[in-house]
């Protein structure tokens, strides 16, 4: 499938709240090498008010994609990632989990509540940009998701 045939817009949600590691991904999407527009939340109960369209988020888009760290305030991306494949709604958005843990119980935990993905965000830039403009090819341009 290319570009042209996907849907004029993807949203991805980011759910970060390291200011780097945001403007590390702000920086990928800008590339005009990667699509989708990307939205960004700094926790995990903002990451479910977003997903529901709850104040302050009531004019948000449906996210076609979840980029989701594991070490959040005030609920944790596991608590996250358990809650959106728990919902009906929203168990059908494409979550990868994008954190530094490489810990193994980690990784086992994010498959078994379903996780599509995990990846561990590399350190260096560049590395960080190769790694955010795969997993963006891979759910824009390879697969095909489910309409909204």
């Amino acid at each position: 499938m290319t570009r042209s045939l996907m849907p004029q817009s993807f949203d991805v949600l980011l759910v970060e709240d390291d200011p780097g590691d945001v403007l590390m991904t702000q920086e990928a999407f800008a590339d005009q090498r990667i699509g989708g527009n990307l939205h960004v939340v700094n926790d995990g109960v903002e990451a479910m008010a977003f997903l529901r369209h709850e104040a302050p988020f009531s004019d948000a888009p449906d996210a076609d994609l979840v980029l989701l760290d594991l070490n959040l305030p005030r609920r944790n991306g596991i608590e996250v990632l358990a809650e959106i494949k728990a919902d009906e709604r929203l168990r059908r958005i494409p979550v990868v989990m994008l954190t530094t843990s490489d810990a193994a119980e980690d990784i086992e935990r994010s498959y078994q509540l379903h996780a599509n993905a995990y990846v561990t965000k590399a350190v260096d830039f560049d590395r960080f940009v190769d790694d955010v403009r795969s997993i963006d090819d891979f759910f824009v341009t390879v697969v095909r998701l489910p309409r909204r």
